[in-house]
């Protein structure tokens, strides 16, 4: 398949993308340990970053909401990037799967789990609270969460953190369509 979208390239950008731009590369997402690179060889930015660029005042509110899901919540690693994975299993997002299996690679998650998620299964998680976060993220990939799965999950994981999964899975299902859609 042919990718749909022009590569932006450092040098080409105009101010307001070359601001996004920079944003994305020295936010959170670039401290600490790579997992996954941001950029290409030439300097233009991966994946679903990329896109962002297309509209840059549209693009920073997607990248901030991003960056708050992946370093401002309070999900545990494992269980963010579990849901972050059911996602892209759910999606059949490759970017999505690699990027973030060795991201929750370095979060603990085991290989078996892995494999798991890749195969859109809810992992037998030993914590409580992950296995609730992963069951959450998948009953909302099915669509909805019944009245007696909602009053289970609010119960073990709180009304916040039910609020941050919804939002995640959200999110991720965007970028995944736009990756499937432009043909990242």
């Amino acid at each position: 398949m042919e990718e749909r979208l022009p590569l932006f390239e450092p040098e080409g950008l105009d101010p307001a993308r070359r601001e996004l731009y920079d944003e994305i590369i020295g936010g959170p997402r670039s401290r600490g340990p790579q997992h996954f690179a941001l950029t290409d060889e030439r300097g233009a930015l991966r994946g679903p970053f990329n896109a962002l660029l297309l509209v840059p005042e549209l693009g920073r509110s997607v990248q901030r909401l991003g960056a708050d899901l992946r370093f401002r919540t309070s999900l545990s690693a494992r269980s963010r990037e579990a849901a972050i994975l059911l996602v892209a299993a759910h999606w059949g997002c490759e970017f999505e799967r690699a990027a973030h299996e060795a991201v929750g690679r370095a979060a603990g998650l085991t290989e078996p789990e892995l494999r798991g998620l890749a195969a859109g299964e809810v992992p037998d998680f030993a914590d409580r609270d992950e296995r609730a976060c992963a069951r959450l993220a998948a009953a909302l990939l099915d669509g909805d969460v019944d009245d007696r799965e909602w009053r289970e999950l609010v119960e073990g994981i709180g009304l916040e953190r039910f609020f941050e999964l919804t939002v995640l899975v959200g999110y991720y299902s965007m970028l995944a369509l736009q990756l499937r859609v432009f043909r990242v």
